[in-house]
């Protein structure tokens, strides 16, 4: 496995990588738990938002930076993440990997990999999220390894 930085030509696969990583989530998890009508409203368009929103993770001018994880020419995996917002601070925006290349730690070097740019650039604290539910699990337990300190939130939807 090999980390290097994004290239423009790996927007497509990040994009592909992207929906399939999270595809679980919202149609088998988020779908069930909100109902039809609020997932409509709420999520509705996840793919076409990731479509959107993926394009825009490396943007260096705006402190914007990723990396990407490849096996023999093929991406595995890649994080996201970017600096700013309070004074020396970071965030690892995005983290995805292939099915096929999860559980071997690709996950964590590529969160390690992000950390280590993210010191060399002065940021003292760096923050990450994701979700308290099974699907999440994995995620949370390699952030758990990595030395972040969970903080317990709450959301609630009401449809009115």
């Amino acid at each position: 496995m090999r980390l290097r930085p994004f290239a423009p030509r790996d927007l497509p696969a990040l994009i592909d990588l992207t929906i399939e990583t999270f595809r679980p989530f919202y149609d088998d998890y988020v779908r069930a738990l909100l109902g039809e009508e609020i997932f409509g409203h709420q999520h509705g368009h996840w793919q076409q938002d990731y479509r959107e929103q993926v394009p825009t993770l490396h943007d260096p001018l705006r402190g914007r930076f990723v990396t990407v994880g490849e096996n023999d020419d093929v991406i595995a995996g890649y994080v996201s993440w970017r600096l700013g917002g309070r004074p020396h601070h970071g965030e690892i925006t995005l983290l995805a990997v292939s099915a096929p290349y999860r559980h071997q730690r690709l996950g964590y070097e590529l969160c390690a990999n992000a950390i280590e740019h993210m010191k060399r650039d002065g940021v003292d604290v760096v923050e990450i999220g994701t979700g308290d539910d099974a699907f999440h699990a994995s995620a949370r337990a390699l952030y758990e390894n990595l030395g972040f300190t969970k903080i317990p939130t709450a959301a609630y939807l009401k449809r009115i």
